[in-house]
């Protein structure tokens, strides 16, 4: 394979793990090809072009050829400018892939956000008030994301000649729909049963062995799941903790996320709703896998670094 092509496979597999439909995401390209139309000389240099064909900002080839053929990858969850170096001295990693977004892709990781309104709404939440509370959270992410600075893993790539890349939101979406599929199939009746549940995932199981794994943030364990919301999985960053508040009075009494801060926490608690958190670099390693797994299938070799808890399936049957 390509760079090009492992890329354009990320997205694929992305959107169709998207929560949305195929028809709403082609939407949002359509707009953004409008808006780069309407755009002047100057704006239209230095537009990313990527976001007319690619709905997912977070994700993108930030070093290398397109067209270079790839044999072997080292992928990871987090890569900066240690791990390029790390690639270097293997001397046979022909391509490396982070899953968290870095370059471009870091400063456009707010516009991502947009689509936990889709989510929200989905779950009964208004998507006026879902859009509304969800805007001052993603304004606030993107000024926090103005000073960082987002190159300069990319350029110990260049210096190295290490090609990079980085599969954000496509590989959120894989894990998120790995979730609510086996939440769905399961005869689970409490919390404390969705809980036990999520820990017999592979992934999971490491990660309690490893100090870190599935645990309540909110509610009881002895309390009725009721309706669940499969949130918090994908959409760039953490969004507004007022949004529970929503879920709630939209019948929803569990919640199950891959990470929630102590601010959310306690939002969570007040609005009386159940929260499960399933852990994040776990949660981020299976989407990983899901998408590593793929590029074993057609014969790329995978090597596994910087907290991805790698495990394969790709000799199971494909669900």
């Amino acid at each position: 394979m390509t760079i090009q092509q492992i890329y354009k496979l990320a997205i694929n597999l992305g959107i169709k793990a998207d929560f949305r439909s195929k028809q709403e995401i082609d939407k949002k390209l359509k707009k953004e090809k409008e808006k780069f139309e309407k755009l002047d000389t100057w704006e239209k240099k230095v537009f990313d072009r990527e976001r007319i064909t690619n709905p997912y900002s977070d994700t993108r080839i930030l070093m290398g050829d397109p067209k270079k053929k790839i044999k072997k990858i080292l992928a990871g969850i987090d890569i900066d400018t240690r791990e390029i170096i790390l690639a270097k001295m293997l001397g046979d990693i022909d391509l490396v892939i982070s899953h968290h977004p870095q370059g471009i892709a870091y400063a456009g990781l707010d516009d991502v956000m947009h689509l936990q309104a889709d989510i929200l709404s989905q779950y009964g939440v208004p998507i006026h008030f879902a859009e509304n509370l969800l805007r001052a959270r993603v304004l606030e992410v993107s000024r926090s994301l103005h000073p960082v600075n987002h190159e300069r893993p990319i350029d110990a790539a260049k210096l190295l000649d290490v090609a990079f890349m980085c599969t954000h939101t496509p590989t959120d979406n894989l894990v998120a729909s790995f979730i609510r599929k086996k939440l769905k199939s399961a005869r689970i009746e409490y919390v404390g049963e969705l809980i036990k549940l999520l820990r017999e995932v592979p992934e999971y199981t490491q990660a309690i062995k490893n100090g870190a794994g599935p645990r309540l943030f909110a509610g009881s364990e002895e309390n009725r799941l009721g309706k669940i919301a499969v949130t918090g999985f994908t959409g760039g960053a953490e969004g507004s903790p007022k949004l529970y508040a929503k879920l709630s009075t939209a019948g929803i009494s569990t919640v199950v996320e891959m990470h929630a801060s102590e601010k959310h926490r306690k939002a969570a608690e007040k609005a009386q709703l159940n929260v499960v958190i399933a852990g994040h670099m776990s949660s981020d390693s299976i989407g990983m896998n899901l998408f590593l797994d793929e590029l074993l299938r057609k014969g790329v070799k995978v090597v596994s670094t910087s907290g991805l808890i790698r495990i394969d399936r790709s000799k199971k049957r494909k669900s």
